[in-house]
C-alpha cells in the first residue's frame, strides 16, 4: 500500500480516509490505540491486549467484591504464612 498524507485540524482531529474507513469497516465511535516508537506512530483498531486482559481482571474483581487493597492484604497474609 502506498503512503497517505494526513493532515491535522485545530483541534488535533486526523480524518482517515473513505477507503481504508471502508476496507477496515472503521466506524465513528471506534477507538483505537496509539502508540508512539520514538516519533513513529502506530495507530491501531484494536485495543492493546494489556488493555484487554486488564479491563478482564478489573471485572472480575468487582464481580467478587475484591479490591486493589484486598489483593495487597491477601498477598502480605500469603507471604506472612510462607515466611513461619
Amino acid at each position: 500500500m502506498n503512503p497517505v498524507t494526513l493532515q491535522m485540524s485545530k483541534r488535533g482531529i486526523i480524518t482517515i480516509p473513505k477507503p481504508l474507513r471502508e476496507s477496515y469497516n472503521l466506524n465513528p465511535g471506534d477507538t483505537f490505540s496509539l502508540i508512539d516508537l520514538g516519533g513513529v506512530f502506530v495507530l491501531s483498531p484494536q485495543r492493546s491486549e494489556i488493555d484487554v486482559i486488564a479491563d478482564k481482571i478489573a471485572a472480575q474483581w468487582e464481580e467478587d467484591g475484591a479490591s486493589l487493597e484486598s489483593m495487597l492484604q491477601a498477598l502480605r497474609d500469603e507471604r506472612k504464612q510462607r515466611a513461619s
